[in-house]
């Protein structure tokens, strides 16, 4: 019998922007194992349907008992064509990257971590909540700087796999009780801010805040947020099994 434990979920994208209210903007499906010797591997397929060019990623990330980054496999198409895969391999202070492409060719990096980071941005919805375990709630409302490492520096993640690095600041902002399509949770609330302009994406522009709504338990799954500014997009959970 299988020891690990397993969560499916999907995530649906909609559109704030004025004239899209409402509209169906994409779609994310996603399946976390918890395995018994407490090491994790979230696998997500995300579509960005809009704005054009498409999105299509698939990444499969583990992480250790710590909640540390081991390894992240990334494939992208955009515009429904294919723009690059990558493998990364996050060691004790080195990140390596085997990636390929048509605008890149084939390309091997090794980077020096180079101190403490606070994780790896895969770029699917879902894995933005889960990174928000790495805050102390102890401490009350507060926030501070996130550092982490990418394959992507653009807002959608929409460029081939590279290492990246930017310092967002996460804040802790409250609990709610929130009902979405997938049903009724107790959520912890969290904002991510680009008050420095540290990850400007291919847009020219920082990131917009970005609010979400986390289980309030050890699995930290997202339920709702939208990202403000030029994006005006929002996010909900509409199916979940666990």
């Amino acid at each position: 019998m299988q020891k690990h434990r397993t969560i499916t979920g999907k995530i649906q994208y909609t559109s704030r922007k004025e004239g899209r209210e409402g509209a169906d903007r994409g779609r994310e499906t996603f399946m976390w194992t918890h395995h018994s010797d407490g090491k994790k591997t979230l696998r997500a397929h995300c579509e960005i349907d809009e704005p054009n060019p498409t999105v299509m990623r698939d990444i499969t990330y583990s992480l250790d008992e710590n909640d540390r980054p081991m390894d992240c496999l990334v494939r992208l198409t955009v515009g429904d064509e294919f723009m690059g895969a990558g493998l990364f391999i996050i060691g004790e202070d080195t990140i390596e990257c085997e990636s390929y492409g048509p605008s890149i060719g084939r390309v091997s990096q090794s980077r020096k971590i180079g101190g403490a980071f606070d994780g790896f941005g895969t770029h699917p919805i879902v894995a933005d909540a889960y990174i928000t375990r790495k805050i102390d709630r102890s401490k009350g409302f507060h926030s501070r700087p996130f550092r982490c490492f990418l394959p992507s520096p653009d807002h959608r993640g929409a460029t081939p796999p590279l290492i990246a690095e930017t310092t967002l600041q996460l804040g802790y902002v409250g609990d709610e009780t929130v009902t979405v399509p997938a049903g009724t949770f107790e959520c912890h609330k969290f904002q991510f801010t680009d008050e420095d302009g540290d990850m400007v994406g291919v847009s020219g522009e920082a990131h917009p805040p970005y609010e979400m709504w986390v289980t309030a338990d050890e699995d930290a799954i997202f339920v709702q947020g939208g990202v403000g500014g030029y994006m005006q997009t929002w996010y909900e959970l509409v199916e979940l099994e666990r």
